[in-house]
């Protein structure tokens, strides 16, 4: 514990923990993935990851999208999983920087100046903290990934801490239940034609009604100061 003690302590080794470890730790992920699949999933896992990070992807179509390419419906639940977990890791750590990146920060501000209707579309959210922001990263919702759910912990008032724990349990719950459900379907297609097309017809319904109604409210945002939700970075918060 003493060597994390003394990174803590030090305002400079506690900025250059925040920053190098997000990536040292989906790097060190993709590495390992390297070594364990064929160079073409590979590749193709590492395009579904890259894409994941630009909208409208999301986990409800990158996850889909990399088993019907082949990849084993867990390393691509893994996969888009760990980039929510460090993509929060880096924000919440690292929020203060992350508002001077070039289209990130300013789809921060847009984010957070709206966190206000977000919460009044769901009031859940609000009640329940915590299992709230774990539900809302769960499901495949407006900016439900790492970085809007990270959003969206601070104005609910958690800690950084407890954002980390929330976006990990919610995207790993998400990613898997999403995963196994596609996973679930081409099992019932290999069964039966007719009884899997209907399903995914059911299925895309439901998908392109989501859809639909997420874009309408895209433009629905409400006034917020980011810089009130965050404070002074500090990975001990």
């Amino acid at each position: 514990m003493a060597p994390f003690h003394i990174i803590v302590e030090n305002p400079y080794l506690r900025r250059a923990f925040a920053l190098t470890f997000p990536f040292a730790f989906i790097i060190t992920y993709i590495l390992i993935m390297y070594h364990i699949l064929p160079e073409v999933q590979f590749f193709r896992l590492g395009g579904i990851m890259l894409a994941y990070f630009f909208p409208p992807a999301g986990k409800e179509s990158m996850i889909p999208l990399g088993i019907a390419l082949g990849i084993p419906w867990y390393f691509v639940a893994l996969s888009i999983a760990l980039v929510d977990v460090a993509s929060s890791m880096f924000l919440v750590w690292n929020f203060d920087l992350a508002l001077k990146i070039p289209l990130l920060g300013s789809w921060i501000n847009r984010f957070v100046e709206g966190g206000g209707k977000i919460i009044s579309r769901h009031r859940w959210l609000e009640g329940l903290y915590f299992f709230g922001l774990v539900g809302f990263i769960m499901f495949p919702l407006q900016g439900s990934g790492g970085v809007g759910g990270s959003l969206l912990g601070r104005i609910l008032g958690l800690k950084k801490l407890e954002v980390l724990a929330a976006v990990t349990l919610g995207a790993f719950i998400g990613c898997f239940a999403i995963a196994i459900g596609v996973e679930y379907i081409l099992i019932i297609l290999e069964k039966s034609l007719l009884l899997g097309l209907m399903v995914i017809l059911v299925a895309v319904t439901v998908l392109g009604s989501y859809l639909i109604t997420r874009y309408n409210r895209r433009k629905k945002m409400g006034d917020h100061d980011p810089r009130e939700s965050f404070p002074a970075d500090d990975i001990r918060q």
